[in-house]
Formats: C-alpha cells, sequence, structure tokens
C-alpha cells in the first residue's frame, strides 16, 4: 500500500472515530406495558406500574427508589386509597438526563349489591344459560333478582319460591325455581316470561335474554360426524383453552341428539352418559334414522414391526371413549351402544406390546375394551374405524430408545399474530419460544435426532393445523415450548409442565425436574391439561412452561442468550432422562 492510500485510510479511520466519539448519549425513557392509559378508573386496590426505561437509569416513583433490572424492566406494586391518586415517574439515565411521566388513577369499589326496593323485576338467569333446544324431561332452572316478599311464577304457573337470607349471603329478594319441560309443550323459539305478584295486586313481567324450544317430533335426532377434528364435550364450561374434551371421535359416526344448548348439540351416549359436540362437526341425518347400536363380533389381536393391532367387528359405527390407566398399564376404550356378543378373541403371538385383551359390559349399552401393555410407558395409540370394524392402533415402544432413533417434533409457541405474552420490556413470547425451539432443535439434531418443527421462523399456524400436521406426521415425541404470564409480575413465576394423559406425564415429568436445575422456582408438573397440543394420544406429548415472561427478573434471564441455551439443554437432558427410564417391562399379571 502505497503513502497516499495509507493517509486516506488514516483520515477516514479518524473521521469514524470522531463521529463515534460524538454521538449523543441514548436519550431517556419511559415505556409503560401497565397502565396503557394516563388516566385509569379501577376497582381494585392492588395495581402495579410495569414496563422499561433506558438500560442503567436510575427510576423513582413519587420519590420511592425503584429496581430496574439490566434490561431496563421494572415492576411496582400499589395499594391504592379510594379517590385519585397521581404518580410521578422519573427516569434518569446513566449521562444524568431525566424524563418524567405521571399517571392517574381512579379507585371506586363496587357498591356492594343491594335489594330491589322498588316493585319490579332486577335480573332473571336462566340454567344452562344459552338458547336451548329440550325434550320432555329436560329442566330449565330460574334464578331472578326482584322486589322481595311478592309471588314469583313463570311457564305454566310454576312458582319460583323467595330463597332465605340463609342462602344468598343475607340478600332478600333472590327467587328460585325449576321447570320441567312437558311432552304436551310445543314452545318455539320463546323468551319466557316470569311474573310478579305483589299482596296488593300490582303485577309485572319481564321476558328471558334467551330462548327456549322444544324438539320437534319431526326434527332430525340423529346426526354424524365430519372432519378429522370432531370431538365430545363433557359438559358446557368453557374458557380460553375451550370446554373440556372426552376425546376426538372418527368421521361418519352416528349420534343421539336429546336437544341443544347454543352451538352444541348434546348427545346420549348412553343412558347414563351425555356428551356436548359443536355443531360445526356434524352433519344432520335424515329423519327416521337408527339410532347407533351394535351386537360386537369376532377380534383379532395381532402386530406388525411398529404397532399392535385390536380389531372389533362391528354392525354399525359407533361412539367410543378412550384412556390410560398405569399399574399396570393398560388402555381402555369404551364404546357406548355396543352390546357383547363375542365369544372369543384370537391373539396372535406377532404382537409386541400387548400383554393380554379382555372385555367387560359394565352397562347395557356401554362396553368396555381392555388392553394391558407390556411396558410401563404409554407410546400412544389411535382409535378409528375401517369399515364398521373398530381399529385401535397401539405404538410398540421403540426397540433401540437411544435418542438419535428417535423422531421428536417440537412445536415453538404462538407465532404471526398469535403473538403470546409480553414482557414488561414489550419482548413478544412468540419470538422467545422460537429462540429456545431453534437451539433445541440445533442440540437434538446434534445428538441425531429427527426432528420435526412446527415453525422454524416467524409465522402464523392455527392449533388445529399443528394437531391435524403431526397426527399425519406421527412423531416419537411432541413437546410444545411455551412462556406463562401472570397479572402479578412480583410474586408469580418459575417453570412448570403440563401434561393431559397419566401415561405421558413421565415425559412432561423428567423434562420439568431438569428445568429446575436452572435455579427457577416451582410452578408444578400440571396434569389433565386442556390445551389442543396436549390432546392428542398418538405419541407422548408435554407442555413446558419455561419461566414467566411477566415477571422481570425471569425475562432478564430469558433475554440472556446464554440462559436460552442451558434452558434447551435441560429440555433436551429431560427428554433423554425420559428415555432411559422407559426400559422396564412390567412382567405378567
Amino acid at each position: 500500500m502505497n503513502v497516499k492510500a495509507i493517509l486516506i485510510l488514516c483520515c477516514i479511520t479518524l473521521a469514524l472515530f470522531g463521529r463515534t466519539l460524538a454521538q449523543p448519549a441514548a436519550k431517556p425513557f419511559i415505556k409503560l406495558t401497565e397502565p396503557s392509559k394516563e388516566n385509569n378508573n379501577v376497582s381494585a386496590a392492588r395495581q402495579f406500574i410495569i414496563g422499561s426505561v433506558t438500560k442503567n437509569s436510575s427510576l423513582m416513583i413519587n420519590a420511592q427508589r425503584v429496581k430496574v433490572y439490566s434490561t431496563g424492566a421494572f415492576a411496582w406494586e400499589l395499594n391504592l386509597s379510594e379517590g385519585d391518586t397521581a404518580f410521578t415517574i422519573v427516569a434518569i439515565s446513566p449521562e444524568g438526563k431525566s424524563i418524567s411521566k405521571r399517571i392517574h388513577y381512579n379507585l371506586r369499589f363496587p357498591k356492594p349489591a343491594e335489594p330491589v326496593k322498588d316493585f319490579g323485576i332486577e335480573s332473571i338467569q336462566t340454567f344452562p344459560e344459552g338458547n336451548l333446544v329440550l325434550m320432555p324431561g329436560d329442566a330449565i332452572q330460574f334464578k331472578v333478582k326482584a322486589f322481595p316478599g311478592a309471588n314469583m311464577s313463570t311457564l305454566n304457573g310454576t312458582v319460583l319460591y323467595e330463597l332465605p337470607v340463609t342462602q344468598t349471603n343475607g340478600m332478600t329478594g333472590i327467587y328460585q325455581g325449576t321447570y320441567m319441560v312437558q311432552s304436551s309443550d310445543s314452545f318455539f323459539a320463546s323468551r319466557f316470561q316470569v311474573t310478579l305478584k305483589s299482596a296488593d295486586g300490582q303485577e309485572i313481567s319481564k321476558a328471558t335474554r334467551d330462548s327456549f324450544s322444544v324438539m320437534s317430533s319431526l326434527a332430525s335426532d340423529v346426526a354424524i360426524t365430519k372432519g378429522r377434528l370432531a370431538h365430545l364435550e363433557y359438559g358446557l364450561g368453557d374458557d380460553r383453552l375451550g370446554g373440556a374434551k372426552i376425546g376426538y371421535l372418527d368421521s361418519l359416526i352416528p349420534l343421539k341428539i336429546i336437544g341443544k344448548v347454543g352451538s352444541h348439540y348434546k348427545i346420549r351416549l348412553a343412558k347414563s352418559r351425555t356428551a356436548y359436540i359443536p355443531d360445526e362437526h356434524v352433519t344432520l341425518m335424515a329423519k327416521g334414522s337408527f339410532e347407533p347400536s351394535s351386537l360386537t363380533g369376532k377380534w383379532n389381536v395381532y402386530g406388525d414391526s411398529v404397532y399392535d393391532y385390536v380389531n372389533v367387528n362391528l354392525f354399525s359405527r359407533l361412539p367410543y371413549q378412550s384412556f390410560q390407566l398405569n399399574d399396570p398399564s393398560r388402555i381402555v376404550v369404551d364404546v357406548f351402544g355396543a352390546t357383547n356378543n363375542t365369544n372369543w378373541i384370537t391373539q396372535m403371538e406377532s404382537v409386541k406390546e400387548i400383554e393380554r385383551v379382555w372385555y367387560e359390559q359394565v352397562a347395557d349399552d356401554i362396553f368396555r375394551i381392555n388392553i394391558q401393555l407390556k411396558h410401563r410407558q404409554h407410546w400412544g395409540h389411535q382409535v378409528s374405524y375401517r369399515g364398521n370394524t373398530l381399529v385401535i392402533k397401539i405404538k410398540q415402544q421403540p426397540k433401540n430408545l437411544s435418542i438419535n432413533k428417535m423422531v421428536i417434533a417440537l412445536d415453538a409457541g404462538h407465532g404471526g399474530t398469535n403473538t403470546g405474552a409480553g414482557s414488561p420490556t414489550g419482548v413478544l413470547e412468540k419470538t422467545l419460544t422460537l429462540a429456545v425451539t431453534l437451539k433445541l432443535q440445533k442440540l437434538l439434531e446434534a445428538q441425531g435426532a429427527t426432528v420435526i418443527m412446527t415453525r422454524n421462523k416467524e409465522t402464523f399456524f392455527d392449533n388445529k393445523e399443528r394437531i391435524l400436521f403431526y397426527r399425519d406426521s406421527l412423531p416419537d415425541l411432541l413437546l410444545s415450548i411455551h412462556l406463562n404470564s401472570s397479572a402479578d409480575p412480583i410474586r408469580v413465576g418459575g417453570t412448570s409442565t403440563f401434561y393431559r394423559y397419566i401415561g405421558f406425564r413421565p415425559l412432561s415429568h423428567a423434562i420439568y425436574k431438569r428445568m429446575l436445575e436452572l435455579g427457577l422456582s416451582e410452578y408444578g408438573n400440571n396434569s389433565s391439561f386442556n390445551f389442543m397440543l396436549n390432546s392428542p394420544i398418538e405419541y407422548p406429548n408435554a407442555l413446558v412452561e419455561a419461566l414467566f415472561l411477566s415477571n422481570p427478573e425471569e425475562e432478564e434471564k430469558i433475554l440472556n442468550e446464554t440462559f436460552q441455551q442451558q434452558m434447551a439443554e435441560k429440555i433436551a437432558q429431560g427428554i433423554k432422562d425420559f428415555l432411559e427410564g422407559c426400559e422396564e417391562v412390567q412382567g405378567n399379571k
């Protein structure tokens, strides 16, 4: 290089260096994630100010010093007094520059409930809630708040009785009663009236919010399942995870309809069992279709190189429920509407996982299939139909339990428009679950495992798409990685795992024990989890809620890439622990 070139290079270097020295310090900021508004009307004294400031800043709220984490995150608890309270938040950067923000809370405690003071009806509740299609013998329960000391009635003069204050926490004017649908009833999409009458002759009526119909004798009372995600639910309860599911059903299974609540058909599985199914998962059949029932026929029990099979011949497809048992490990399938007519069961020596099978007629219309397994660990099963033959397909424990022989599915929670939880600094769950899952993928592949990913980039997949993708892929194991969140960013934290079926608990528990080695507090290994990714029965699966993203201390950990790598290593070690614990054979019983 000649002298001129060297001089030019030196000038450029000095210019860049001088520009770097001249760069101004980062402008201080205060970014609040809670509350999101300057003025806040609240009804509870306990509130939190949560957010972030410029890193390495000091922070004061109403002249009280607040801890700021290395990420810039902070969380401050308030115990408000009733009325208006103002808070001044001041952040001071390391260079001494300051910025302030002012927020207000207006606390008004909810007024205690009071009796109805003027003659009238304040509210009507009916149970079940929603628009109902009913049959004779069904009950509609009423709970009405109205002027106390009067007489109240509803359909066909049914009396609603005022409850004693010992049953209403001291509140007068609470009336309850039940109307039983009669065979002579024929109401259709009617809103019932409740009528209040006083001793001096005053009378007032009010209509229910929801409507009620009696199922017409001309209406179809049989539906058949459709699609690949038809599922039965135990009842009408619901939360963000949906109604509690009994399990998924194959298509083209007839179901006896005995009513409807909102968008859910009420189904009679047996004389002693009812369930519900969303109307989107069935097609109504023509009037006159037979209620599902069948005698059982010949059984065949055999195996191939990967699965064992139990085939039960039926005359018609029938609904079913399967569940897992331990000690000894068993798969139990209840077939609703089936009556025993099996004279023998043929079991071939080709089976490798099934120890023995037998049946029980636990009720006139409930036929129970028992399948005892040779190994303690459940590796998954499927229930479906081939024609009218019920096929129970049982995954054999792999001969080689080395991790390099496993097909492992990894699900990075959320993604795309489904952002998941947010942190005090505004980082989204979907971003961090992907970061940890990619590190876990790399670790497992380095150990020779075949890894299937829901997503390896920032994109959206519906949970239904995820279930069907893995149902077709049939991995050996599935892990779904998430981060938890709580309204309390200070007290609530810790790591947790979740599973639904008892036979899959060992996987979840093995990972949980390893996660605790990261120094995270316990939030539990949780069972019977109704999340969609825990609903498949085809393979062991677990959901990992690694820590609480809402907690600034735990957010600080998960934003550190070294900690993310350590977390991936602990999950991978948990998988290995699980596999090493699967060797044991139960023995004959």
